[in-house]
């Protein structure tokens, strides 16, 4: 429960009490600073509580953006401030020096019965928490409004003005409006958002919670991959369709968490996590149902997948390593890296309506990624449909990493919070910590120090189990011990240079392609069987812990546990392993077997820590609202 209390007698005929209690407040008042001092200390202290003027005049939403978001510790709007537990005691203390600074004042207010408006102090007591809240360093959340209106009336001319306002805003039609990204993409904008937010209302009004809606989106896309499995034209055509509605659904449950404000950690791990595990589980329907027919494509499932980390990986370590810099040329700050031609360019198309459009069709995001998926696997075959999407990620891929990469010329160096968020996003393990100590390299080194050593290391393992007959030879065992040397210098240093940022896309790549090489060479010169599902499996565990870290660092979280990435073996660790597997088994199941075996473990041990902390209480309630491509 929550509780509302009010500053003195409520306006006689206001709709303030009802809607309070339509928000799930208990509703009291307070006729003078002793009685609310005493009113906040007998409230739960667990509960959230609001100090709210009576004389408010406002829409119901208004309050509901304003005192019920989870997400925020403290927020207000005019004439109305609310704290949760973790800042009860900063509501208590700018209550006492207000008491303070208006005491003379407090003590000449007599009790009244029932009023209308009464004359006002210079600014109401909610108003004046929320300040001095924010003046104390409290985070003070202040939503924004826009068209809806929340104030508090100081005269009796001014309520009629104000109830006025509120009767000419659709505040139905404004909450709508809200609950949609005001930035997404085109396939989303134009094919799904149009409906999907009257579906998120149906489900509010039935007391359906985003949870329930993201887990009918994760079932839905199971039984599309199921139907893609069977192998059939009418399975294909199936798949198709359940998949398109897979994603109405999933855009559904962000617009209702937006339309109610039920925003929650749980949430936050689903929405975070079941996108990838819908479209990889896909994936692996449409190997499935072109195995029945004969044709493997495993490999182009696997390369589908890695491709799709790859990109998300570039996106999350470059926003990651240049989050200032960003949030600040976002408010409308100075932004270093709007010189670079890109950037520039990238500018001035933004002055021609369509090419934001199609710059957003191009990067390929969710909906458009889905939406082609879709059209494919019912039209065409799976070979057709990975080929394609291929292609069309390969495409995205350079256009969003070209750009990334002409910005960062002109960035200044990351902060030492972004160094550390790349140092997890890199997911280095023991060996790679042992293998730094050696001296190699300078600590201080040049711009591009631990990007050339990243880089080195990557084409070195990659090369060498690319070479005719390395695949499954200690050759690749010794490459990966020059990986992982490559990898403990790269972080001798702090990540803090301009192009530090790619060195967790390039340890991806290091690991994820070596697993898909040797699995498909070994597989396709009839030496091993099963080696790609295994290794799509153990690729897919891999995947979940990047994005879980991912995640948990966008929510200001932190990194997994050290021991952890530890008992993971770390990125460098794992490529070494797979390496070794292949050597000792390049014949029979026995790499097939190992892959198995070690994406099982993975899975287990990052997923059960993953759960840990997302059912905890220190886990984020973080949730997508930037509309970047997903």
């Amino acid at each position: 429960m929550s509780t509302a209390i009010l500053t003195g007698p409520p306006v006689s005929g206001a709709p303030l009490e009802d809607d309070l209690r339509a928000l799930g407040f208990t509703v009291r008042a307070a006729e003078n600073a002793a009685e609310l001092s005493g009113a906040l200390a007998s409230v739960p202290a667990g509960e959230r509580v609001a100090v709210v003027d009576p004389r408010f005049v406002g829409h119901r939403h208004s309050l509901r953006l304003g005192l019920t978001d989870p997400r925020f510790a403290a927020a207000a709007i005019p004439g109305a401030v609310t704290v949760t537990a973790p800042e009860r005691g900063a509501l208590a203390a700018a209550l006492t020096q207000d008491a303070r600074a208006h005491g003379a004042q407090a003590a000449a207010e007599e009790p009244g019965a029932s009023r209308s408006v009464a004359a006002p102090p210079a600014a109401c007591l909610a108003d004046r928490l929320a300040g001095r809240m924010a003046a104390a360093g409290v985070r003070v959340h202040r939503p924004e409004l826009g068209t809806l209106v929340a104030g508090v009336p100081t005269s009796e001319g001014a309520r009629a003005q104000a109830v006025r306002a509120v009767a000419a805003v659709d505040e139905e039609a404004v909450r709508l409006r809200s609950a949609v990204k005001s930035r997404d993409g085109f396939f989303t904008t134009h094919f799904v958002s149009p409906y999907s937010r009257y579906l998120a209302r149906w489900c509010a009004r039935r007391g359906l919670t985003p949870n329930q809606v993201t887990t009918a989106s994760l079932l839905t896309a199971l039984i599309a991959a199921g139907c893609a499995a069977t192998g059939t034209r009418g399975g294909f055509v199936a798949a198709g369709v359940l998949l398109l509605c897979s994603f109405v659904l999933d855009c559904t449950d962000g617009q209702l968490a937006r339309y109610s404000l039920q925003y929650s950690t749980l949430g936050a791990w689903l929405d975070a996590t079941f996108d990838r595990a819908k479209e990889y589980a896909y994936y692996a329907g449409l190997a499935l149902g072109a195995a029945r027919a004969e044709d493997d494509v495993w490999a182009l499932a696997l390369g589908a997948m890695v491709l799709q980390t790859v990109r998300h990986i570039v996106d999350f370590s470059f926003n990651e390593a240049h989050r200032p810099v960003l949030t600040a040329a976002a408010s409308g700050g100075a932004d270093p890296g709007a010189a670079a031609p890109a950037v520039s360019l990238s500018g001035r198309l933004d002055a021609i309506g369509w090419t934001v459009w199609a710059r957003r069709i191009i990067v390929l995001p969710i909906g458009e990624r889905w939406a082609l998926i879709a059209v494919l696997t019912a039209l065409t075959t799976p070979r057709v449909t990975f080929t394609v999407l291929l292609i069309a990620s390969a495409l995205a891929a350079c256009y969003t990493t070209a750009g990334r990469l002409l910005r960062s010329r002109r960035l200044p160096a990351t902060t030492p919070e972004a160094a550390g968020a790349l140092t997890a996003l890199a997911d280095s393990g023991p060996l790679a910590g042992l293998l730094g100590r050696v001296p190699a390299r300078a600590a201080s080194g040049g711009a591009l120090t631990s990007t050339l050593w990243a880089l080195a290391g990557t084409v070195l393992l990659g090369g060498v189990v690319l070479l005719p007959e390395a695949a499954g030879s200690w050759y690749a065992v010794l490459a990966a011990l020059g990986y992982a040397f490559c990898a403990g210098q790269a972080l001798v240093a702090p990540l803090r240079k301009p192009f530090d940022w790619l060195l967790p896309p390039l340890f991806r790549i290091g690991e994820y392609v070596t697993i898909l090489v040797l699995a498909a060479r070994l597989q396709s010169e009839g030496q091993v069987n099963g080696a790609l599902p295994g290794a799509f499996g153990l690729v897919a565990a891999c995947a979940y812990h990047h994005y879980d870290t991912v995640y948990r660092l966008r929510g200001g979280a932190g990194a997994p546990p050290r021991w952890l990435v530890l008992a993971s073996g770390g990125h460098e660790g794992r490529a070494l392993v797979v390496t070794a597997a292949a050597a000792l088994w390049a014949t029979g199941r026995g790499f097939t077997v190992a892959l198995a075996l070690l994406g099982g473990a993975l899975a287990l041990l990052v997923l059960g820590e993953s759960i840990r902390f997302w059912i905890s209480s220190q886990a984020p309630a973080v949730h997508d609202e930037t509309g970047e491509p997903a």
